[in-house]
């Protein structure tokens, strides 16, 4: 909204006006406010959800310190959401298929979480909303970004124009600072469902390969494809998220890492200079996003003041199911989602052991007639839990693989 003063104040001499056009600058306002909003109302927050007695239910599993975060204030993810959400609107711009993408994400995932712990705090439901209906809207967004990315003609991508042999077409252009002819490779924008792939030469996937069998229904199958494989990357980011929602700012700095990382990579996917550098896929007015994402790591950092050990909040689902989501979604856009087991390591192994130990579980049941178990509990923290390790090292450790993971995910755009 703030962006457009630029617009309407261009022509005077008002000092600082002009700082507005830069994404830079409007990102750096945006992680700062959205610091403050975490920080200055977190207080605010948990003193008006103690005194209405909105606390955490946290059933016995044995673990220790457990009995002491019971009453814990919980549904802090309002925070998060409301930190991301105002510094977007103030100073994103709005006319941006992308950051309306995400502003319906955030919400959307957030009115799915607020419910579950409405049940659950106010109807003393333990279960929640019913993992059905969480899937079903998890569906219903997922179909909402498909349809969204289909049809709007500012998504699109910058791909190089191939000869009839296969080779990029180069043609000869006059730089105009320096007047000297160089070489560059002809482009052209087109809708596409490419997405990167780390480790090859080309660095590139097409979703239209997996169809590419069906012909001439190839140019619709391949959305359809796509379409599935963008539900189910959702879904599942968004409930790992939720899963690794166990210990003291666990889930909350995991994704501020994760979050920090997908900046870095809309940055340079929307500056036309740094993605010819890096011969990497550009995404024209992806880089708007870069406001987002600040937004995002202000709330989550900020957050932390709280939610660090001893957590004096929790997030709830209204947070948890949303921080997954928005990073997922993100990913779809900036075109990197196959990087999501790299980038997103922690939730990635978090949802996998909980899918190991069920699956192993019902197995040597049905096989020896008694369950036996991978790990002592699950999800894996819960594990290292068991074992003995302190709460907060368990998470300190976690962030310290999250940082990695994210180094490496950066360095993929290299390695070929």
């Amino acid at each position: 909204m703030l962006y457009y003063l630029y617009d309407w104040l261009s022509d005077t001499n008002i000092p600082g006006v002009g700082m507005f056009q830069y994404i830079s600058f409007r990102s750096g306002a945006a992680i700062i406010l959205s610091l403050i909003i975490t920080t200055a109302f977190g207080k605010k927050m948990i003193r008006f959800l103690k005194k209405k007695q909105i606390g955490e239910e946290i059933r016995d599993l044995g673990l220790e310190g457990q009995t002491q975060k019971r009453g814990t204030p919980t549904m802090g993810g309002l925070i998060i959401l409301l930190a991301i959400v105002i510094p977007t609107i103030l100073f994103a711009r709005l006319d941006n298929i992308y950051i309306l993408l995400m502003l319906i994400t955030t919400i959307f995932l957030g009115i799915i979480g607020f419910v579950d712990d409405y049940i659950k705090v106010f109807m003393k439901n333990k279960k929640g909303l019913a993992a059905r209906f969480k899937i079903m809207g998890q569906v219903c967004l997922g179909l909402i970004v498909v349809v969204t990315l289909f049809l709007s003609d500012e998504v699109i991508v910058r791909e190089h124009v191939k000869s009839s042999s296969g080779t990029d077409l180069r043609e000869i252009v006059i730089d105009p600072v320096t007047g000297e002819q160089k070489l560059q490779f002809v482009t052209e924008e087109v809708k596409s469902t490419k997405t990167t792939l780390p480790f090859i030469k080309k660095n590139e996937f097409d979703y239209s390969w997996l169809v590419s069998f069906a012909g001439d229904a190839a140019s619709w199958l391949k959305w359809l494809v796509y379409a599935v494989a963008i539900i189910l990357i959702i879904t599942a980011v968004s409930n790992a998220s939720n899963l690794t929602d166990g210990l003291d700012g666990l889930a909350t700095g995991t994704a501020a890492i994760s979050g920090a990382t997908l900046g870095v990579l809309a940055y340079v996917s929307g500056n036309i200079i740094y993605s010819d550098y890096l011969n990497i896929m550009y995404i024209p007015n992806v880089g708007e996003l870069t406001v987002f994402i600040a937004a995002f790591i202000g709330a989550t950092v900020g957050f932390l003041w709280y939610n660090s050990y001893p957590a004096q909040i929790f997030m709830g689902d209204t947070g948890s199911l949303a921080l997954g989501g928005i990073l997922a979604v993100f990913s779809v856009i900036i075109r990197k989602e196959i990087l999501i087991p790299l980038l997103c390591g922690i939730f990635f192994i978090e949802n996998l052991s909980v899918i190991i130990q069920v699956f192993w579980f019902k197995y040597t049941r049905k096989r020896y007639g008694e369950g036996q178990r991978v790990f002592l509990m699950s999800p894996i923290h819960h594990h290292f839990q068991k074992k003995g390790i302190h709460e907060a090292k368990i998470v300190a450790r976690f962030w310290i693989v999250g940082i990695i993971l994210a180094v490496l995910t950066v360095v993929t755009l290299k390695i070929r």
